[in-house]
């Protein structure tokens, strides 16, 4: 049975995040992001360079891990936990990214600090089905 194009789509991202924040493979990361790349979000600059700089300047450590993933048409949406970033709580992710031409063409992001048990007023985790350790 053929993959339809919104899980083509949600391939093509999960393949693109993994490469980029948890392997670090910049060349082939570039395969995976458009030269036009236009990035949306407010701490990061401009274009696939400035995302690119960004990652190279986080510690080592930085690991993504994604959950849902959605897609309709060119757009994919991610809900994931970036960890190891040195900060003192993960950061949930909400990543919104539009495809064309099978590359990444364009990203929007919502990010929040990860709840602790003893923080979450609603007493569930914001990722996955369990609090982190």
């Amino acid at each position: 049975m053929a993959n339809t194009i919104a899980e083509q789509n949600k391939e093509l991202v999960l393949q693109a995040f993994d490469t980029l924040f948890n392997k670090r493979d910049y060349e082939a990361a570039a395969r995976f992001w458009s030269d036009t790349y236009i990035q949306h979000s407010a701490h990061i600059e401009p274009g696939r360079e400035g995302l690119f700089d960004l990652i190279r300047s986080a510690p080592d450590t930085l690991r993504y891990e994604s959950g849902i993933v959605v897609a309709e048409g060119d757009y994919v949406i991610l809900h994931g936990r970036f960890t190891g970033e040195g900060r003192p709580a993960a950061r949930i992710a909400a990543d919104v990214v539009r495809i064309e031409d099978g590359r990444l063409a364009e990203h929007w992001d919502v990010l929040q600090d990860e709840a602790t048990e003893a923080e979450s007023k609603s007493g569930r985790p914001m990722f996955g089905d369990r609090f982190a350790a």
